[in-house]
C-alpha cells in the first residue's frame, strides 16, 4: 500500500468537506479560496459533488473565473454530469447570461425537471416572459413538470406584466393538472386577479376550499385599493370571526388604511385594541399606520400618544405624525415637531419638506420658503413634481409670485398638478389674466386638464367677477365631462354667485346629480352673499327636508346670511339651535358671524359681550375683531374700536385690511395723527394692499 497516496486522499477529502460546508454556510469567499489551493497541490478530484458548491460561489466572488472553470469541466468530463450541467446553467443565469446558459441546455443529453426549472427562472427572473411561457411550454412538450415554486414565479411574472391572457391559460393549465388546489398557487393567482377585476377574484375565492391568512389580505387589500372600503373591512370582520385564521401586521395595517380612507376612528380604535391583545403593536410598520390611520380621523391626539410611545422611530414615524398635524391645521405644533426632528439628529427627506412648505405657507414666513428652495436645490431635488409644486405653493401663499413663476418655468416637466398650482397661485395673488394665460399654454402643451385644475380656473373666474369669463370656464367643464362631479359642480355654483348671477348659481345647483353637504351650504351662502336671506333660509329648511345633516359649514352659511341681511332675531336663533338642535359646538367662524351679526345691527356692546364669553378652545381670531373694528369705524366708536385695533394688528400683522380699517376709523374721528401712523406702520411690516379695479372700465 502506497501510504503518500492514503495520506493525499484523506488530505483531499479534508479540502472537499471544507468546500462543501463554507459553502452551505454561504462563505463564497472562503469556497473559492479552498478551490485555489487544491489547485495549486496539483490535486486532481473525481467526486462530481465538488464542483456544484464551486459553480454556486462564482457568481458572487469572481464570475469571470467560472468561464475557466466551465472550460476545466469540459475537459475533464465532467459536463456530461447532470447536476454539473445545472451547476454551469444557473452560474450563467446568475451572471446575467441567458444566451450561454440555453447553450449549455441545448448541449445537455440528459435533462432533468432542475434544469427545465433553472432555465424558466433566468428568463422570468431577468424579465423575460415570453421566452419563459415559451420554456415553460417547451417543459410541458418534453414530459417534464416544473415545480411549485417555478409555477409560482410563471404567475408573478404574468402579473408584473399585465398578461391576462397567458395567466389564464396557465390556471386552465393548472385546474387540468390537479395543481391548482395548492396553497400558494392559489394565493399567487388570487393576488394576480385582484390586481385588475376583484369579481374574478371574489369568484375565485368563494371556490377556494381552504383560506388562509394570506388569501383573505389578498381580499382585503384589493378591495381597499379599489376603495370599496366598506367592502374590505367587512371581508375583515367575517376573518376574525374564524378562530382558525389569524391576521398578521399586513392585513391589520390594510385594515387601518381602509379606516383611514373612510374616517372611522370607531373601527380604527378596535382594530388598535385587537393589535395590542395579538402583540403585533410594538412593529414599526403598523405603529406609523396606525399613526396615518388617527391623524386622517382627524384625533392628532390619540396619534401623537402613538408617537409619544414608540421606542425607535425612523423617517416614516416623523414624517407620518408630521403630515398628520398639516393636515389637520395644527401647524404650530408641526413647527415644534420639525424642531424635535432636528435634535434628534433624524435626516428630513422629501416628504419633511413638503411638510415644512405647507406650515410655511399658513405662516406666511417667505424667507423660511427661500431657505427650502435652497435645501432642494443642494439636494438635487429638481426633478420633485410634488416638492416643487408646493414650492409654487408656499410662493404664491407667501405673495412671492414672482418666485413662484420663476420655478413653474425653470422646470423641465410639467404635470397637470403643477400647471393647476400655479393657476391657482395667480389666482390667490388677483392676478386672473395671468392664470387664464397659463391655462391656455396647459392647453397648447397638450396637458388634460383634471377636476382640480377645472375648480381652479372657475376660483379664478370668482376672483374677476367676469360674467363671459365665468360662462367660457363653465364651458370647458362642461366640454371635459367634469360638470356633474359634485366638487366642480359646486365650484360653479360658487362663481355665478360672486358675479352676481344668482339665477345661474340655482339652475347649476339644480343640474348636480349627487349633492353633498358642501353644495346645498354654497348655495346657501350664495343666497346670503346676494342679500337673499330668505331663500338662503328656505334653502336650508328644504336640505333637512332631504335628510341631509348640516354641519358646522353649513350653519357658518346661513349665520353669513342673515348677517348680510340684518336678520338678528333670526342668526341668534340659528346660533342657539346649532347646539341644541344639531349637537354642534361653535367654533371661531361662528362667533365670527354673529359677532359681525350684532355689529352691523349697532350692538356693539352685545357684541363685545359676546367676545367676552367665547371658550378658549375658540379664542377670538382677527376676523372676529376685524368684524367689531368695521362696526366701530361705520358707527363712530373709537374708543371700543381703540381696543378692537390693537388685537387685530397682533392677530393679523400682514393683513393690509386691519391697518386700512384703523385708519379710515380715526380719520372718520378727526384723528389724523393716529390715521397716519396706522398707514405708517402698515408699511413698516410690509403690509401691501391689493389694488382695486373696475370691471366697466376694463
Amino acid at each position: 500500500m502506497n501510504v503518500p497516496t492514503i495520506l493525499s486522499n484523506r488530505k483531499l477529502s479534508n479540502w472537499i468537506l471544507r468546500i462543501k460546508e463554507a459553502s452551505s454556510n454561504r462563505k463564497f469567499h472562503e469556497v473559492i479560496s479552498h478551490y485555489l489551493e487544491l489547485k495549486i497541490a496539483g490535486a486532481q478530484p473525481i467526486d462530481d459533488s465538488l464542483f456544484p458548491p464551486i459553480l454556486k460561489a462564482l457568481p458572487y466572488v469572481s464570475p469571470k473565473y467560472g468561464r475557466s472553470v466551465h472550460a476545466c469541466l469540459i475537459k475533464r468530463g465532467f459536463e456530461s454530469f447532470t447536476s454539473i450541467g445545472n451547476s454551469i446553467m444557473s452560474f450563467y443565469v446568475k451572471c446575467g447570461d441567458l444566451d450561454t446558459a440555453v447553450s449549455v441546455f441545448n448541449s445537455t443529453k440528459s435533462r432533468d425537471s432542475v434544469s427545465w426549472n433553472i432555465l424558466i427562472h433566468g428568463f422570468l427572473d431577468h424579465g423575460a416572459l415570453v421566452e419563459g411561457l415559451w420554456q415553460f411550454t417547451s417543459a410541458r412538450v418534453a414530459g417534464f413538470e416544473p415545480n411549485i415554486s417555478t409555477l409560482v414565479l410563471l404567475i408573478q411574472a404574468c402579473r408584473n406584466r399585465r398578461a391576462k391572457l397567458e395567466v389564464l391559460q396557465l390556471h386552465a393549465y393548472l385546474i387540468q393538472s390537479g395543481l391548482w388546489a395548492i396553497s400558494s398557487i392559489q394565493n399567487s393567482l388570487l393576488c394576480m386577479y385582484a390586481d385588475d377585476d376583484m369579481e374574478c377574484a371574489r369568484n375565485m375565492f368563494d371556490e377556494m376550499r381552504e383560506k388562509d391568512a394570506i388569501s383573505w389580505s389578498v381580499m382585503i387589500g384589493g378591495y381597499v385599493q379599489r376603495l370599496e372600503v366598506q367592502t374590505g373591512l367587512q371581508m375583515f370582520k367575517e376573518m376574525v370571526s374564524n378562530p382558525a385564521i389569524e391576521p398578521d401586521g399586513v392585513t391589520m395595517v390594510t385594515v387601518l388604511k381602509a379606516c383611514a380612507y373612510s374616517v372611522n376612528i370607531d373601527m380604527g380604535r378596535l382594530v388598535h385594541g385587537d393589535l395590542i391583545r395579538r402583540g403585533l403593536d410594538n412593529d414599526l410598520f403598523v405603529k406609523n399606520s396606525l399613526i396615518d390611520m388617527y391623524s386622517n380621523c382627524y384625533d392628532t391626539d390619540s396619534a401623537f400618544n402613538v408617537f409619544n410611545e414608540m421606542s425607535r422611530k425612523n423617517n416614516v414615524s416623523w414624517n407620518s405624525m408630521l403630515s398628520g398635524l398639516v393636515l389637520n391645521k395644527n401647524y404650530s405644533e408641526a413647527l415644534s415637531l420639525i424642531c424635535s426632528m432636528q435634535k434628534e439628529g433624524t435626516e428630513a427627506d422629501e416628504v419633511t419638506l413638503v411638510n415644512i412648505l405647507q406650515t410655511c405657507k399658513y405662516f406666511a414666513h417667505p424667507y423660511q420658503c427661500k431657505a427650502v428652495h435652497c435645501v432642494i436645490i443642494r439636494w438635487g431635488c429638481e426633478s420633485n413634481e410634488l416638492l416643487l409644486s408646493s414650492l409654487i405653493d408656499a410662493y404664491a401663499k407667501c405673495n412671492l409670485i414672482e418666485l413662484a413663476w420663476e420655478v413653474f418655468v425653470g422646470m423641465r416637466r410639467r404635470d397637470v398638478v403643477v400647471w393647476s398650482t400655479m393657476i391657482a397661485g395667480f389666482a390667490h395673488c388677483g392676478m386672473p389674466d395671468k392664470a387664464i394665460m397659463v391655462f391656455q399654454e396647459m392647453n397648447e402643451a397638450t396637458e388634460i386638464p383634471n377636476a382640480v385644475t377645472i375648480i381652479n380656473l372657475l376660483e379664478v373666474c370668482s376672483v374677476s367677477a367676469e360674467l363671459m369669463r365665468s360662462k367660457w370656464a363653465h364651458g370647458v367643464a362642461i366640454r371635459r365631462g367634469l360638470d356633474a362631479e359634485v366638487v366642480v359642480g359646486t365650484a360653479i355654483v360658487v362663481m355665478y354667485s360672486k358675479c352676481g348671477e344668482i339665477d345661474a348659481s340655482r339652475k347649476a345647483f339644480n343640474q348636480i346629480p349627487q349633492k353633498n353637504i358642501v353644495t346645498w351650504s354654497a348655495m346657501i351662502a350664495a343666497y346670503g352673499r346676494n342679500g337673499l336671506a330668505c331663500e338662503a333660509l328656505a334653502l336650508f329648511n328644504e336640505m333637512k327636508l332631504h335628510d341631509v345633516k348640516p354641519n358646522a359649514l353649513t350653519i357658518v352659511s346661513v349665520l353669513a346670511a342673515c348677517s348680510h341681511c340684518g336678520l338678528v332675531e333670526e342668526g341668534l336663533a340659528y346660533f342657539k339651535s346649532m347646539v341644541v338642535d344639531h349637537g354642534l359646538e361653535p367654533v371661531s367662524e361662528h362667533y365670527s358671524c354673529v359677532v359681525d351679526l350684532l355689529a352691523r345691527a349697532g350692538n356693539l356692546d352685545s357684541a363685545m359681550e359676546l367676545i367676552k364669553m367665547m371658550p378658549e378652545s375658540s379664542k377670538a381670531g382677527a376676523s372676529v375683531w376685524g368684524a367689531l373694528l368695521s362696526a366701530c369705524r361705520n358707527y363712530g366708536n373709537t374708543k371700543l374700536g381703540k381696543g378692537a385695533v390693537s388685537c387685530v394688528l397682533d392677530l393679523g400683522p400682514t393683513n393690509s385690511a386691519g391697518y386700512l380699517l384703523a385708519s379710515s376709523m380715526y380719520a372718520a374721528d378727526g384723528l389724523w395723527g393716529d390715521a397716519a401712523r396706522m398707514r405708517l406702520l402698515a408699511k413698516k411690516r410690509g403690509a401691501r394692499a391689493v389694488a382695486g379695479y373696475s370691471l366697466i372700465c376694463r
